[in-house]
């Protein structure tokens, strides 16, 4: 099953949840996909039932979770990043959170902000909970999952870099895009392992992986972070990004106005991103 969120013809503010079937979208009675797992345990009977259909091209998608109660980032979690950056293999998952104003669409704009020219590219898969737990065992995370979808961790690297957290680089508005979909588990291998992730600009390839080269995965995250806090029902996790980033490279490569950023997790869709210039 995929599930999007769209916003409504007309209204770019009005959204409601969809299910894929085919060429066209079933849209369903709830606001968005984080208003359908909200309802409980039942919502993938609630989500598989029949509505008024429109057509899939043309689809404005609004992000998959437009407010989800947290968001679970993961920095250093794939071999070659972690080189590129010249950082230590951590010993533990390295988090850090952004917030649901950094958050756009699957064709929406990224917003290049003006006090930073560094803006750089991070291909992730995306973890969505379905079902809400603390102390989660990792034997029993991924019953926890609601699905699955594509990211990208959008950075402004100096900003990023100005101290040793990282959220001020991480949570610029309107630089994180996810969608098109979540993808449900029982359609892709468990956990998403053994997918292939990739980034371009403007057509050139400039990473290329695959999930089973995470460090933690889906699991260890899952039961990690709910040690730490309740995860609930719509919480997003980005799981991480493979080596290519653009502050990895000799000479260093960063985002431009106008340049098409896509962002691609195999059996999940894609992103299409045009880069804009925000204004004071």
């Amino acid at each position: 099953m995929k599930l999007s969120t769209v916003r409504l013809s007309g209204n770019v503010r009005a959204t409601t949840a969809a299910r894929q079937d085919g060429d066209t979208l079933v849209l369903l009675p709830y606001a968005d996909v984080g208003t359908l797992l909200a309802a409980g345990d039942d919502w993938p009977r609630l989500a598989a039932e029949d509505g008024e259909r429109v057509p899939l091209d043309g689809a404005s998608f609004a992000p998959v979770v437009p407010h989800p109660n947290k968001i679970v980032c993961l920095g250093l979690n794939y071999a070659t990043h972690i080189k590129e950056m010249g950082r230590q293999t951590p010993a533990h998952p390295t988090l850090f959170a952004k917030f649901d104003g950094s958050l756009v669409g699957a064709h929406d704009e990224i917003h290049m902000p003006p006090v930073s020219d560094d803006l750089d590219w991070e291909v992730e898969l995306g973890v969505v909970v379905g079902r809400p737990g603390r102390h989660i065992a990792r034997e029993k995370a991924l019953e926890h999952v609601a699905g699955y979808t594509v990211a990208n961790d959008v950075t402004v690297r100096d900003w990023q870099h100005r101290t040793r957290e990282f959220l001020s680089g991480k949570t610029f508005e309107a630089t994180t895009p996810v969608g098109p979909a979540l993808v449900t588990p029982e359609e892709l291998p468990p956990g998403a392992a053994g997918l292939a992730v990739s980034c371009s600009v403007d057509g050139h390839t400039m990473q290329k992986s695959n999930t089973s080269d995470l460090l933690f995965d889906v699991a260890d995250i899952i039961a990690y972070v709910s040690t730490i806090i309740t995860l609930l029902p719509g919480d997003l996790i980005l799981t991480g990004t493979p080596g290519g980033v653009g502050a990895g490279r000799d000479p260093k490569v960063f985002l431009r106005p106008g340049q098409e950023l896509v962002t691609t997790v195999e059996g999940m869709g894609r992103l299409r991103n045009t880069v804009v210039k925000d204004r004071l």
